[in-house]
């Protein structure tokens, strides 16, 4: 806790008078910093300034301090007089001196109401004076409202990709003799052109499919002249445009026989040619590399076929199983498909979830509250789809939810084996802050940078326990929570603090009116303090207790207003 945050209480003078019966020391006086003592961090830090006055240290005496934080002594410090022999801070006997004491202990549990004492041993010309050092406490210990802090490290779940509406495509192809555009009959009866009216039949029904445009595209094979090629490709998409509406109407498909078509022809089409070069079996490579050569070389048609022909059996493998498979025009009909309506996954889910795909599985579980119906289907998932880092990911997070922790560590160690991922390895560390592996849990958030705002929360977390409170503050950003509000507090800005509590969900929760009683409390605010620890005591009786002992309302002890709030 930061200095600044504690008004009125910055430094506290805890005077004493240590007096000996030959005044070996005498009027020292003590400056505690802060009072009470604060935890911070894991730790307790202590500055004392200890003022002696003139005379206050006989010339030749020593003493040996050591402040007592409950059962824990704090290291000793030696002070000396100004003829006295050692190694320990000399203070002139005129005009006297100051010693600044400073130390810091881990904290432990019996700190939280204990004292601190100093106890000490007085020495003259090297030689112990015993019971002559008065032990006399110099503050009252400790403030520990750090450890309000909500260990609710926050796991994040994989988003699925899932689309409602998607486009889709069908495709069918009509194939046409060496310089013609006229549809063969045999080539309606392709399997193809029987799958294209097949569907178009089953979809005519269908309100989930919404055909939106048929392209018919022409092409002709890189032979013969260029301009007569040009016009073929284009006669043949106007053939291919007609055979596909006489196969709608055999299909009684409305859909597909309006104005959906959109037509284009190519010309000869030299991508495709070399697609079908490179994937022909019976002709060599040298050949291959040969006929290309004449396409990039010539870019006069003519020549090009004449070329081509010199290259005798190259030539007509090319004329009888290459070229003929340009000679066709491409019905790609491109259509929008819904899918299952959000009822329907979840019952399907609840029935069949095999039949559901990946990210169907993985947006319907996002659909259920119920965490036992959420894990199920996360877990068919990971069965079917166990390549994906994504399901074992969100296995893990129910897991994490439902306080399985073992099981949830295992299913995230999993997922980033699958794949390495920055969602993972946040969710790596809420389990490793949750255990209270504080380093291991900075480690892995560190390394999840980018996967969500769950990562600067968790991270906040981890700030507060580590006494960073300014950086928590900016960690937790816009959001307003419990952890920020303790946060603001700690760094201190009592008066965001309540202004955040206020904002979040709780507002009106036991630790939200606690927290607000404690902010109160550091405005020295005695009316709100009271009001704010009765509504925390209403909602959890185990808070009379803990406000009873509560170093933040010690200079409350004896305030009526007080006693008759947490009585």
């Amino acid at each position: 806790m930061k200095r600044q945050s504690i008004k009125g209480l910055a430094f506290i003078a805890v005077a004493g008078s240590l007096l000996t019966s030959c005044d070996l020391l005498k009027d020292l006086d003590y400056k505690v910093t802060p009072s009470p003592l604060e935890m911070h961090g894991d730790s307790v830090k202590v500055r004392v300034d200890v003022t002696f006055p003139e005379k206050g240290i006989k010339k030749k005496a020593s003493a040996e301090i050591t402040p007592m934080l409950g059962s824990t002594a704090l290291k000793t410090v030696t002070i000396q007089g100004e003829k006295a022999s050692g190694n320990g801070s000399v203070i002139q006997y005129k005009p006297g001196g100051k010693v600044v004491y400073e130390d810091m202990v881990a904290y432990k549990p019996d700190m939280e109401v204990a004292d601190l004492v100093v106890t000490g041993k007085v020495y003259k010309g090297g030689k112990e004076k015993p019971g002559k050092f008065e032990d006399k406490k110099i503050a009252d210990a400790t403030i520990i409202t750090p450890y309000l802090v909500n260990k609710d490290f926050r796991v994040i779940l994989a988003k699925d990709e899932f689309r409602r509406v998607t486009e889709e495509t069908t495709f069918a192809q009509i194939n046409y003799d060496k310089g013609k555009s006229v549809v063969q009959a045999n080539e309606m009866k392709d399997k193809d052109i029987v799958d294209f009216q097949n569907w178009l039949a089953a979809v005519q029904t269908n309100p989930k499919v919404n055909i939106k445009t048929i392209s018919v595209v022409g092409y002709a094979s890189p032979e013969g002249e260029e301009d007569k090629n040009n016009t073929l490709s284009n006669d043949r998409a106007e053939a291919g445009k007609k055979a596909a509406m006489e196969v709608a109407k055999k299909a009684k498909n409305d859909k597909a026989q309006t104005e959906v078509y959109s037509l284009s022809g190519r010309g000869e089409d030299y991508p495709g040619f070399k697609r079908e070069l490179e994937a022909s079996t019976a002709i060599s490579e040298a050949d291959k590399s040969l006929v290309i050569k004449v396409l990039e070389m010539n870019s006069d048609p003519a020549t090009r076929e004449t070329e081509m022909r010199n290259m005798g059996k190259t030539f007509t493998e090319l004329d009888k199983n290459v070229f003929p498979r340009l000679r066709r025009s491409e019905i790609i009909t491109t259509y929008d498909l819904t899918g299952y309506s959000d009822e329907e996954l979840k019952a399907i889910a609840a029935s069949t979830p095999d039949s559901l795909n990946l990210e169907e599985l993985l947006f319907t579980a996002t659909l259920v509250e119920d965490l036992n119906q959420k894990l199920a289907i996360y877990q068919v998932a990971a069965k079917n789809y166990a390549d994906d880092y994504r399901t074992h990911n969100n296995v893990g997070a129910v897991l994490y939810m439902q306080n399985k922790m073992n099981e949830a560590k295992a299913a995230f160690e999993k997922a980033n084996s699958v794949k390495e991922n920055p969602i993972s390895k946040n969710n790596l560390g809420a389990i490793a802050g949750a255990s209270g592996d504080r380093a291991k849990a900075k480690t892995l958030l560190s390394q999840a940078k980018g996967a969500g705002s769950e990562v600067s929360y968790n991270m906040g977390i981890c700030q507060i326990q580590d006494g960073n409170y300014a950086d928590a503050v900016s960690s937790f950003g816009s959001e307003a929570s419990f952890n920020k509000a303790l946060a603001q507090m700690l760094n201190g800005s009592a008066t965001d603090a309540v202004k955040t509590v206020d904002s979040s969900k709780d507002k009106e929760t036991a630790q939200g009116y606690y927290l607000k009683a404690v902010a109160a409390a550091r405005n020295n605010d005695i009316n709100a303090v009271a009001s704010n620890l009765k509504s925390a005591i209403a909602k959890d009786g185990g808070l009379k207790a803990k406000a009873a002992k509560d170093r933040e309302f010690l200079k409350f002890a004896g305030n009526a207003t007080f006693t008759g709030a947490i009585n």
